[in-house]
C-alpha cells in the first residue's frame, strides 16, 4: 500500500516518523506531499529529525511537491492545519480516486464539513492527543504520549474497513496507542471542548497549560467556554461523553509544561486554529439561537492577536 502524508508540519513530521517506523515492519511505503518545493527538497535531502527526550533519530522520507510524479496512493493523511484543508485537498487531487482514503487529521470541527472537496475519494477522520513541538523545519519533538482515535461517519465498505485497519497497523506499529471506533464524531468533539476549554485562553494568557490551573478566576471562564461547547453538541445531537470540564483540567494537569499549538501560533507571528475551534462554537451558536458568549470573548481576543503579530511583521 501506498500511504500519502500532506503537511510536513508539527503533527505531519510526528506521523510521518511514526509511520516510517511501521513500515519497516509492515513493508507499506510513505510519500510525503508539500506545496513548498524548497522545503520538500530540504526534507528529501536531510530527513526528519524525531526527538524524544534528549535523543534524535533521523528518518529518510520521500518528499514531493508535485502530486502528478507520485502515481496511486491508498489512503491520504491529511495533516495540513484547518484552514489549508481546502487548498491541500486542491493541491492531490489528481491522486484521489474512488479507491482513495482520506484521513483528516484536523483540530476542530471545521473538517468535517469537506466531503464535497474529495471528488469521488472516502473521508475518513482522526483524532489524537499525541503532543508535537516542531522545533525548526523537519525537526519535530514528541511531546507527550496519547490516544490516536480512527473511524468514518458512516458504516464502512470492505475496501473501506481493509484500508482503515492498514492505517491502525502502520500507526501500532510504529508506537501509537491507536483504536479505530465507530463513534469518531464523539472523539471529535471530545477534543474539540478540551481545545476550546485551553488553547485560546493560554494564547490570550501567554501561559503553560498548566498555569490554567492556577491564575485567578481563569477557572471560571474555562467551565463557561466547554459548558458552551457541550450545549451546541447535545443540540446538534452529538453523545457527550464522560465530564467534558473535568477532562479538560486533567489534560491540563498532564500537559502542565505544555505550550498550546495556539499559543505556539500566536508566538510566531502564524495564523491560528481559533475559527475551527471556539469559532465553530460560536457559528453553530449563531445558527440554533444557543448564546455563546464565552467563546466569541475568546475569539475576538485571539484575532487581536492575530492582527497585532501580523501589522508588527509588516513592520
Amino acid at each position: 500500500m501506498h500511504f500519502l502524508l500532506v503537511g510536513p508540519g508539527a503533527l505531519g513530521c510526528l506521523l510521518s516518523s511514526i509511520v516510517t517506523k511501521g513500515l519497516a515492519i509492515t513493508g507499506d511505503k510513505l510519500t510525503l506531499l508539500d506545496h513548498n518545493a524548497e522545503r520538500a527538497e530540504y526534507l528529501t535531502g536531510h530527513g526528519i529529525v524525531y526527538q524524544l527526550g534528549e535523543a534524535c533519530t533521523t528518518f529518510s522520507v520521500t518528499v514531493s511537491s508535485v502530486p502528478q510524479h507520485l502515481g496511486p496512493v491508498d489512503v491520504v493523511l491529511l495533516c495540513v492545519k484547518s484552514y489549508d484543508v481546502v487548498a491541500s485537498l486542491a493541491l492531490c487531487r489528481p491522486l484521489l480516486t474512488e479507491t482513495t482514503l482520506v484521513v483528516f487529521l484536523q483540530n476542530g470541527i471545521s473538517h468535517l464539513s469537506m466531503g464535497g472537496h474529495l471528488g469521488s475519494a472516502t473521508a475518513a477522520f482522526g483524532t489524537t492527543t499525541e503532543g508535537a513541538t516542531l522545533l525548526r523545519r523537519g525537526h519535530v519533538r514528541h511531546a507527550g504520549s496519547g490516544i490516536t482515535f480512527l473511524g468514518l461517519l458512516h458504516t464502512p465498505s470492505e475496501h473501506e474497513a481493509l484500508l482503515l485497519a492498514k492505517t491502525n497497523a502502520v500507526f501500532a506499529a510504529g508506537g501509537l496507542q491507536v483504536v479505530t471506533t465507530g463513534n469518531v464524531l464523539a472523539r471529535i468533539w471530545a477534543k474539540l471542548f478540551i481545545n476550546v476549554g485551553i488553547n485560546a485562553l493560554t494564547a490570550t494568557l501567554a501561559c503553560k497549560n498548566g498555569e490554567l490551573l492556577t491564575i485567578p478566576g481563569v477557572d471560571d471562564r474555562m467551565r463557561a467556554a466547554v459548558g458552551e461547547a457541550m450545549l451546541i453538541a447535545r443540540s446538534e445531537g452529538i453523545a457527550v461523553m464522560d465530564d467534558p470540564y473535568r477532562a479538560t483540567r486533567i489534560v491540563c494537569s498532564k500537559t502542565a509544561e505544555n505550550v498550546s499549538s495556539m499559543l505556539q501560533d500566536v508566538r510566531n507571528g502564524r495564523r491560528t486554529e481559533i475559527d475551527a475551534i471556539n469559532g465553530a462554537v460560536v457559528a453553530k451558536g449563531l445558527s440554533s439561537g444557543i448564546k455563546t458568549p464565552e467563546n466569541a470573548l475568546l475569539c475576538r481576543q485571539v484575532k487581536k492577536l492575530e492582527t497585532g503579530y501580523v501589522e508588527a511583521v509588516k513592520k
